[in-house]
């Protein structure tokens, strides 16, 4: 598979200015990015390279709306490589669906999701990954809370304190999870299994997500979740922590900005060609050596060997 070499970027900061959900070091996340993508090889010019913040305005306001017209622009145009960075509040939502087991969906919070609602994972999954042009490549950063699954991308990869890097296997975590709620109830049904039981398979619905995304009749088969894997898209995302943390602003210097942000771009410039598993063990590190406690993950459309070099 070749890739073309015309380079396009998205870039994103929410900084909701006023309101009593703001933050401060988003805007300054987007200046920093922007800087690095410039040496990069990614160019500045309107036609290659789109900033929305909410200090700006028209089609620049980060609004619901104007962040997917800014999405489907970006992912447009076959033989591209593309980067996409988000930096503001994360959440989730109820599945408006009822398809997913969990109930809920991890989403990225526009700047009107107030008026007009968030962007859950099966639109930015819809609108990022499955439109995604096959000779097309993306790499994604995540900056905010409840971001692992954001894009509900296949191959997952978390690094411990001691770098150690492992996979987490989707399907054979959930498969084994729901075996675990359903062998409590062998030998007789009690309440304290009851509530055990819910614990286990509300851990294993974090595994079992979009079913339908693809067009696969729900189930826990491995073909129904192999539907991401299908794609074969060659899509990257470093996010800012699990869907159970929370992203932190950090103060580097004097100035915010957000700490999965930082730590990413702090990895970069010390190696400026790492592998995967270099740039995913040393953004933990960064994180760690500055007191954070979240963990940054390392999400893929494809598998890979993470010993080759990040692709940009």
């Amino acid at each position: 598979m070749s890739y073309g070499s015309r380079k396009k970027s998205l870039l994103i900061g929410i900084n909701y200015t006023g309101s009593e959900n703001e933050l401060r070091g988003c805007h300054q996340d987007v200046a920093n990015v922007a800087e690095f993508l410039s040496y990069r090889g990614y160019s500045d010019d309107p036609r290659s390279q789109v900033i929305l913040r909410d200090d700006m305005e028209g089609q620049y306001y980060p609004s619901g709306h104007n962040i997917l017209a800014a999405i489907d622009w970006l992912v447009s145009e076959p033989g591209t490589t593309n980067f996409f960075h988000y930096s503001g509040h994360g959440g989730q939502v109820q599945d408006p669906t009822g398809n997913h087991p969990s109930g809920l969906l991890d989403t990225i919070c526009p700047v009107d999701f107030r008026e007009r609602g968030q962007i859950d994972s099966d639109i930015l999954h819809q609108h990022l990954v499955s439109a995604l042009p096959p000779s097309s490549t993306l790499f994604v950063i995540l900056d905010c809370c409840h971001s692992g699954s954001a894009l509900e991308l296949p191959f997952v990869y978390r690094s411990d304190d001691d770098g150690n890097i492992s996979l987490m296997d989707n399907l054979k975590a959930g498969v084994r999870l729901m075996g675990e709620a359903n062998d409590l109830f062998r030998g007789g049904f009690s309440f304290d299994k009851m509530a055990e039981a819910k614990d286990l398979y509300a851990g294993a619905t974090n595994f079992f997500r979009g079913f339908k995304h693809m067009g696969e009749e729900e189930g826990l088969a491995e073909g129904d979740y192999g539907a991401y894997e299908r794609e074969h898209k060659m899509v990257t995302m470093f996010s800012g922590c699990r869907d159970d943390q929370t992203s932190a602003d950090a103060n580097i210097g004097g100035m915010s900005e957000g700490a999965m942000s930082w730590a990413f771009l702090e990895t970069m410039k010390k190696m400026a060609n790492p592998t995967y598993l270099q740039a995913l063990q040393d953004t933990r590190y960064n994180l760690r050596q500055s007191n954070y406690t979240q963990v940054p993950q390392l999400s893929i459309g494809i598998e890979i060997n993470l010993e080759q070099p990040l692709a940009l």
